[in-house]
């Protein structure tokens, strides 16, 4: 007689599994020139946050896409 299986869906993994949830919803205009400040200066602080994940909207997304890919011409 043939063994029955069962498949069993996955359970969703939560978005921030290995963080703590985001609470504090910061305008891209303050944090951008802080963060530049950090990296410009070679901060040691801003290292431990490189991993992190950020949420951007998905025009923001596509926008940064297009200029990652972005080659000027000489």
């Amino acid at each position: 007689m043939p063994a029955h299986l069962r498949v069993y869906p996955d359970a969703p993994e939560p978005a921030y599994s290995n963080g703590p949830h985001p609470s504090v919803h910061v305008r891209l205009g303050d944090l951008l020139p802080l963060v530049a400040l950090a990296h410009r200066h070679n901060y040691l602080w801003l290292q431990d946050f490189l991993d992190d994940e950020v949420a951007v909207t998905s025009d923001l997304y596509q926008v940064l896409r297009a200029f990652r890919a972005y080659r000027p011409s000489a």
